[in-house]
C-alpha cells in the first residue's frame, strides 16, 4: 500500500475518532452535571461544543446515507469506442465487476435486470466474485441469469481463493480466460479478448506476445497494475476493476484506498494510457472480511462500451 494511502486513513479514521470521543466527553460532561450539581455548568452547549454536534451528526448522516441508500445506488456508465479496426459491425460489452456476494442479497436481482435490459453482445466479468463460500450459490445464480448475444467472459480476482475455482463458474455460462484468448465474432468482423487471473500477472507477456495489431484487443485483468506494463502489445482496451473507486471516497479528492500498486494513479473510470482505453470500474459488491459495507462517493456500477467502427457518425 502507498505511504500516501496509509496517511489518509491515519488521518482520516483518526478524525472521525476524535470527533466522536470529544462528543462522547461532552455527554458524559452533561450527564455527571446533571447528576452532580456542584455549581459547574455543562459545556455541552458552549460554541465549540456546538461545532462538534454540527460535526457528529452530519458525520452520522454519511454514514447512514453510505450503509443503507449509496450502497445500493447503481449507475450505468455508457461509452461508445471508435475504432478503425471494424469496418460495419458494432460490439456492445458490458463490464461488471467485484460482485463480492454476501450471504445477504444486495443488488444481485437489480444487476441482472440491468445487464439484460442493455442487451449486451458481450459481458465480461473482471473478478471477486464472492465474500464467503457460502455465498456461491447467490453468485452463480445470479451470474446464470445474465444473458448475452455472443459471450459470457470471466476472470478471477484476488478473493477467488474464498470458493472452488470450478464451483464458481460451472454452470453459469460463463468462459473462464485464464491465460487464453477468445475470438469473437458477429456479421463476419471479430474482436479478441484476452484474459488473465490475478495471481498470474507475470504471464501478460506469453499471453499478448502475438496478437495482431489489425485486430482489435481487448485485455481483462482484475486490477489496472498492468496498464503501463502492457503498451508495446497493442491492446485497444483493458478493462480492469478492483479499487472499487475506493468505496470510501471523499469529495474532490477521491478515493481513500486503492490496493492497487499504482495508487490513486488509476482509481476509477476512463483513462487514455498510451494507446490503449483503460476502465477501472468500481464494481457492484462491497469488500469482504471486517470493511464496511458501505458505499461513500463511489457508488456501485455497471459500464457499458459500444464498440463501433471510426467511420460510423
Amino acid at each position: 500500500m502507498p505511504l500516501i494511502e496509509k496517511m489518509m486513513i491515519f488521518f482520516v479514521f483518526g478524525g472521525i475518532v476524535l470527533v466522536v470521543g470529544v462528543e462522547f466527553l461532552l455527554v458524559m460532561d452533561f450527564i455527571w452535571c446533571r447528576c452532580k450539581p456542584d455549581n459547574r455548568k455543562s459545556s455541552i452547549r458552549s460554541k465549540p461544543a456546538i461545532a462538534v454536534h454540527v460535526i457528529a451528526a452530519i458525520g452520522l448522516l454519511c454514514v447512514c446515507y453510505g450503509f443503507f441508500i449509496e450502497a445500493y445506488w447503481v449507475e450505468v456508465n455508457q461509452f461508445t469506442i471508435k475504432t478503425a479496426k471494424l469496418e460495419k459491425t458494432s460490439f456492445r460489452i458490458v463490464q461488471i465487476s467485484d460482485t463480492h456476494c454476501d450471504m445477504k442479497m444486495r443488488n444481485e436481482e437489480k444487476l441482472v435486470e440491468i445487464v439484460n435490459s442493455l442487451k449486451p453482445d458481450v459481458i465480461v466479468f473482471t473478478g471477486d466474485a464472492v465474500n464467503t463460500k457460502k455465498s456461491t450459490g447467490l453468485f452463480k445464480d445470479t451470474m446464470t441469469a445474465l444473458k448475452a448475444n455472443v459471450a459470457k467472459l470471466a476472470i478471477r480476482g484476488n478473493w477467488s481463493h474464498v470458493a472452488g475455482d470450478k464451483e464458481l463458474f460451472e454452470g453459469t455460462g460463463f468462459e473462464v480466460l485464464n491465460g487464453k484468448k477468445k475470438v469473437l465474432e458477429k456479421d463476419g468482423e471479430q474482436i479478441v479478448v484476452y484474459g488473465l487471473n490475478f495471481w498470474d500477472s507475470s504471464s501478460y507477456n506469453s499471453l499478448l506476445r502475438w496478437n495482431s495489431p489489425d485486430t482489435y484487443n481487448i485485455f481483462l485483468y482484475h486490477s489496472p497494475d498492468l496498464v503501463e506494463d502492457i503498451q508495446k502489445h497493442n491492446v485497444d482496451m483493458y478493462l480492469a476493476g478492483h479499487t472499487h473507486g475506493g468505496q470510501i471516497a471523499l469529495p474532490f479528492y477521491g478515493a481513500i484506498i486503492t490496493l492497487s500498486k499504482l495508487g490513486k494513479k488509476y482509481e476509477a473510470g476512463l483513462y487514455k494510457v498510451g494507446e490503449t482505453d483503460l476502465y477501472v470500474n468500481r464494481g457492484i459488491g462491497m469488500e469482504g472480511g471486517h470493511a464496511p459495507r458501505a458505499r461513500f462517493f463511489a457508488r456501485p456500477e455497471i459500464a457499458v462500451f459500444d464498440i463501433v467502427p471510426s467511420q460510423r457518425n
